[in-house]
């Protein structure tokens, strides 16, 4: 019997509980309908406003963008906010070329500044001409003599006496050109070599030079070879040689030629005056 009533007892409450619970629930849907049925009058909406409710109705002077639109600012706006940005490389430009015009005056002051000269080099000197004239020796016969006699040829300028030698005989082998003087060098005798070595000259003739003529012939030939050879120094000693040999016996007679010759050897041995 206890447990029956125990149970019996536990419904109790729970039916309570139910029931109340639904009448809250009546109740509050009841005045939920209620309220919303029924319409504000001014006294209720005046004493159930907030104090802020005149800010929520703005004045048109007050007046938010929200109710009034305004259209949007113009795309020509952009390119007025831009302008000063496009302009800047243009205000630059000129600080931009400032180095540029500044370039002249750095260009003249380097100009102005005095730049160290290398010394220049001395300038090679040219090479004193030996003679523009050389004497060439010819023979004349004065009486019952002959002589050996001078004649001046005009050089191109030589820059060594070997060059100023050389030219003098190729005019003593060619022949003179004035009448007055002769020449007993054999025609067609030839200048093979010639060299100047301190106060030597080294003289090489072609065979023709010992062909021909008598004693007295020989005799001239011989002085015009050692006059000419030392005309640029009348003190040079001359070595005669024929073919590549030296020259020790002249002509059939066999006139003896000194090794080296000079002018007072010749004029010794071979008196022409």
């Amino acid at each position: 019997m206890k447990d029956g009533q125990e149970e019996e007892v536990r419904r109790v409450p729970t039916a309570l509980i139910a029931g109340i619970c639904g009448l809250a629930v009546a109740t509050g849907g009841g005045i939920a309908l209620w309220v919303a049925n029924r319409s504000p009058s001014p006294a209720d909406t005046l004493s159930s406003a907030p104090p802020t409710v005149p800010a929520l109705s703005p004045s048109p002077a007050d007046s938010p963008a929200v109710i009034i639109p305004v259209p949007p600012p113009t795309p020509v706006q952009t390119p007025q906010a831009q302008v000063p940005q496009t302009q800047m490389p243009q205000a630059q430009t000129p600080q931009s070329q400032v180095p540029q015009a500044q370039t002249p005056p750095s260009q003249t002051a380097q100009t102005l500044v005095p730049q160290p000269v290398a010394p220049k080099s001395p300038q090679p000197q040219p090479v004193q001409t030996v003679s523009k004239t050389v004497p060439v020796y010819w023979v004349k016969n004065a009486g019952d003599k002959v002589e050996v006699v001078p004649t001046q040829v005009a050089l191109k300028e030589a820059d060594k006496p070997d060059t100023a030698l050389q030219a003098a005989f190729n005019n003593l082998l060619a022949g003179p050109k004035d009448a007055t003087v002769s020449s007993e060098i054999p025609k067609g005798t030839k200048l093979r070599s010639l060299s100047v070595k301190n106060d030597s000259v080294y003289v090489d003739l072609s065979a023709e030079f010992t062909s021909g003529g008598g004693s007295s012939s020989m005799a001239s030939r011989l002085g015009q070879v050692v006059y000419t050879a030392t005309s640029l120094k009348p003190d040079a000693k001359v070595w005669i040689s024929v073919e590549g040999k030296p020259l020790e016996l002249l002509g059939g007679e066999g006139l003896e030629v000194a090794q080296p010759s000079t002018r007072q050897t010749f004029d010794k041995n071979f008196p022409l005056k």
